[in-house]
Order: structure tokens, then sequence, then C-alpha cells
């Protein structure tokens, strides 16, 4: 990978995006910021529409890029997540030329230390949107074997208060208690474009 790439990223409107955004930026990459309606982000420079889950917009926007992070998500009512993240999946599979993609994950599809599936501990009402998710990552498994890609969760949540400190730690089971701020997330998602390490499997820090 040069040392100066072209990013797409898509998601670029939400807490990871934004994050990605900012450090791919700030490390000197050509990044391309795709949001599905800019006119909702009036706070944001540089953005331009696109759907990751139609192929034919996947592809045109990755056209002449390294790589592709994908951080786009749908949540609440009036959407349908299993949807969204299948279909995401496979345009992503089917629209990209021979670009890294770094896919944002949950630590629900991870196993606990003890063995049991992280999923067994979240409350009820958030298990259709963990499932629609791990819908997602099983079609990257089985569509993608020719893609190169990785996926990427923390191994427990989100620290939404936490700044960046440039530093973070590969964990080998989920764990709900351990934290990483969206700042430190995405050093890990821009170390993953710069330094490939992982293919074609989850990968949790904290």
């Amino acid at each position: 990978m040069p040392t100066m790439s072209k990013i797409v990223i898509f998601g670029a409107g939400g807490r990871a995006g934004r994050q990605a955004v900012a450090e791919a930026r700030r490390r000197g990459h050509e990044v391309t910021a795709v949001v599905r309606d800019p006119s909702r982000y009036p706070d944001l420079a540089d953005v331009v529409a696109g759907d990751v889950t139609d192929e034919a917009d996947v592809a045109a926007l990755a056209a002449g890029h390294d790589a592709v992070i994908n951080a786009a998500a749908v949540y609440g009512e009036g959407t349908d997540p299993h949807a969204f993240f299948t279909d995401a999946a496979r345009a992503l599979v089917t629209g990209l030329p021979q670009a890294r993609l770094v896919a944002v994950g949950l630590s629900a599809l991870l196993p606990a230390a003890d063995g049991t599936p992280v999923l067994d501990s979240i409350p009820a009402e958030f298990r259709p949107f963990c499932l629609a998710h791990a819908a997602g990552l099983e079609v990257l498994r089985a569509e993608g074997t020719g893609l190169d890609w990785v996926y990427v969760s923390p191994v427990g949540d989100f620290d939404h208060d936490g700044e960046r400190t440039g530093r973070y730690e590969i964990g080998e089971h989920g764990d709900l208690s351990a934290k990483i701020s969206y700042a430190d997330f995405a050093v890990a998602l821009l170390d993953e474009i710069e330094n490939p390490r992982h293919l074609r499997v989850h990968l949790a820090v904290a």
C-alpha cells in the first residue's frame, strides 16, 4: 500500500465514520467521504452522495481507490437492518475493484472468554440488529472469498467520550466491559489499510 492512498469511506456521517475520515486525512490520505443524503449533514465538508447497498454506486465511487471503509448502518423504526447489511455486503463483494475492504462490525458476534456467544448477553431488543450484522458478515465469508476484506469491531463497546490515544490492543474474545474510543478505533481501521495484517477474519480491538 502506498504511503498516500485513496480511500472511500461509506457512512462518513456516523460516529465511527467521522473519526475514520478524520484519521485518514490526518495521515495524509485522499478521502472520498460518502453519505446517503448530504443535505442531512450540513456540518460535514467534502461529502458525496452514495448508497453502499447499490452495486453500481459502490463500483463508481470505489473506482481508482486503494481501500474502502464501510461504517454505514441503519437502525430504528422504518429501517430494515437485515436487508441493509446483507445488501451492502453483496454490493461490496460484487462492486469493488481490487481494493482493501475494512468493514465496521459488532462485538456481539464474537465468542466470550468461556466460549459462549457474546450475543447471549445482549438485551433481547438489540438482538435483531446484531443478527442483521451477522447476516452481513456471513455474506462476506461466503461470497467474498476473492475479496481482500477484514471485519473490525470493538472487543466490547465504544467509549463515547473517550479521546484519541493512538493506541489499541487486539483481543481474542469479546468482553462487553472493554471500551475503546471512536478515535482509537479509527486508528485500528487505518492501520489495517496502511499495513494489512488480517485477511477475511473478524478482528477485535480495545
